[in-house]
């Protein structure tokens, strides 16, 4: 799936921080390959700044990063968890879409 630096800054900060050992495991694959290498670093010139990241927006952003469906199943859950305790924010608006309702809200 291809992904920003803005959904991947997202799905870091969404993804839980517990779970059993299988769930760990997959987290932990999941979390190195939304995570930025050192040229991925260099190339968006990240700036964090209190509780906001920045980074030049101006160069290219998509990720190619293959999902499984266990970690798939794990940023559903975030992702409604969010939804069901009211907590969704527009910055999960787009991301909630691609996974939790990917057909869309009338199907």
């Amino acid at each position: 799936m291809l992904l920003t630096v803005r959904e991947r800054l997202i799905l870091l900060s969404v993804l839980p921080q517990e779970g059993d050992f299988l769930t760990l495991k997959v987290l932990r694959e999941l979390r190195e390959d939304l995570s930025f290498t050192e040229k991925e670093h260099a190339k968006y010139k990240f700036v964090q700044s209190e509780n906001q990241v920045t980074w030049d927006d101006k160069m290219e952003q998509g990720k190619e990063i293959e999902i499984g469906k266990k970690a798939n199943d794990i940023i559903v859950l975030a992702l409604t968890k969010l939804n069901e305790q009211k907590k969704l924010r527009m910055e999960h608006f787009d991301l909630y879409e691609r996974f939790v309702n990917p057909e869309g809200p009338d199907a």
